[in-house]
């Protein structure tokens, strides 16, 4: 079972903190269900980079800042797998 993240939990609340509910945020990024939204905030997957922009502006926050959020959330992933890794090879 996958952990809530920080990049999750910083989704969510700056979604909530719009004002926004996760049907109306996937509506207006043209997805057909509040799925997407409700993954990223669990932490099964990230929102993708083409959209981030468009995020950040309903959020109401930077591009940047979503940008380095999702970084530093590829750069966790990238060191778990990689200690899994190692552990196997050991």
């Amino acid at each position: 079972m996958k952990t809530e993240s920080n990049l999750a939990t910083f989704l969510k609340q700056k979604r909530e903190q719009a004002g926004l509910s996760q049907k109306q945020v996937s509506e207006k990024l043209g997805y057909s269900t509040p799925q997407f939204v409700s993954n990223w905030e669990r932490g099964l997957s990230a929102p993708p980079i083409k959209i981030v922009k468009k995020l950040a502006e309903m959020y109401r926050i930077s591009g940047e800042e979503l940008f380095n959020h999702l970084l530093e959330e590829t750069l966790q992933q990238v060191r778990r797998d990689f200690m899994k890794l190692k552990k196997k090879v050991l």
